[in-house]
């Protein structure tokens, strides 16, 4: 297959495209490089465009043939989204937007959605499926569940079809390819603790230890970057198939506490990792662990890195290349 990839020099974007280049399919980046990098573009094509612009991306796709997208382009800070609302809702709403018209208008019938957990809010049950009730806290939870209503509709009405994964908590690298996760500002746990294991950050603030929760901290479903690549390859084999619209949770079915995520950090480190206790974050609920059933059920898909250890020891290897190579 001929895939586009928007998003693609991102975290969860380029082991997509590694995933997909290892099977063999042909991969068209689409970026425009604010928070991705250009060392995670494996040799692809790259079609440097701001999904705002829709002119340019209506242009850009025209009279190219490609059998799907896989959608990853998006900004995705909570606390970020909160102060600016208007920009999220502009770029994560009306980005995707403009890529389902100008894929129309290209005549590209099938894409991958980049989802999260965070359409489901605070969890009423211990395992979140995909017919939870969805009540988003945030304003990026917001966005990506009106993206999710919009491909609904246009599904519906056309012969477009979509499928939304919903990812709970990525984490770890592909040491093998040299791609990890760098965000700046970082807001994850796992990448944050390492970082302070090595001294190039400030000590890590835990926020909040007065949770419903065993220890008090929260307590999430983490899910190997790696694992996620693999559900977006098969949920594209699978459109090719069949489905006009599907959604699907993607995560483990485990939950960590983030003390025993910094307990595995410092396992991967072979050293303790100071921390001091902040306040709560508005807008973080205690628990969100998934049930991923109904992908393996459909998709034939499972994840295959399900230790909390072992996503820690690849997230700690990458940041040594990290610190090492690229910084």
């Amino acid at each position: 297959m001929t895939l586009l990839v928007t998003g693609g020099a991102g975290y969860v974007g380029s082991h997509t495209v590694h995933a997909l280049l290892a099977q063999g399919h042909e991969v068209v980046i689409l970026d425009n490089l604010s928070t991705g990098h250009k060392w995670a573009l494996q040799d692809c094509e790259l079609i440097t465009i701001d999904l705002r612009d829709e002119t340019n991306l209506v242009r850009n796709l025209k009279g190219r043939s490609f059998d799907g997208v896989l959608h990853f382009a998006a900004k995705s800070l909570v606390g970020e989204s909160k102060n600016q609302p208007t920009m999220y809702y502009q770029n994560n709403v009306g980005g995707t937007t403009n890529l389902v018209r100008a894929m129309q208008a290209a005549d590209i019938q099938r894409l991958v959605f980049s989802s999260t957990a965070a359409i489901f809010g605070n969890p009423v049950s211990d395992l979140i499926d995909e017919a939870h009730p969805k009540a988003p806290i945030n304003v990026y939870g917001q966005t990506k569940l009106v993206v999710e209503q919009m491909l609904e509709a246009v599904t519906a009405s056309s012969d477009f079809s979509a499928t939304c994964l919903r990812y709970f908590n990525a984490a770890g690298a592909n040491n093998a390819a040299n791609l990890g996760e760098w965000h700046e500002p970082e807001t994850h746990l796992i990448p944050n603790a390492l970082r302070a294991a090595a001294g190039t950050e400030n000590p890590l603030t835990l926020f909040g230890d007065d949770y419903p929760t065993p220890d008090g901290t929260c307590v999430r479903d983490y899910i190997h970057v790696d694992d996620l690549a693999s559900a977006h390859v098969a949920a594209i084999d699978t459109m090719m198939e069949s489905g006009v619209f599907g959604t699907y949770n993607l995560g483990n079915g485990n939950g960590y506490s983030v003390k025993e995520v910094i307990a595995a950090c410092e396992k991967a480190v072979g050293s303790e990792i100071p921390f001091t206790i902040g306040p709560r974050r508005e807008g973080d609920p205690a628990t969100l662990v998934a049930s991923s059933q109904k992908a393996r059920d459909e998709l034939g898909w499972a994840p295959a890195h399900d230790s909390i250890e072992e996503i820690a020891q690849s997230a700690w290897n990458w940041e040594c290349y990290r610190r090492d190579t690229l910084a």
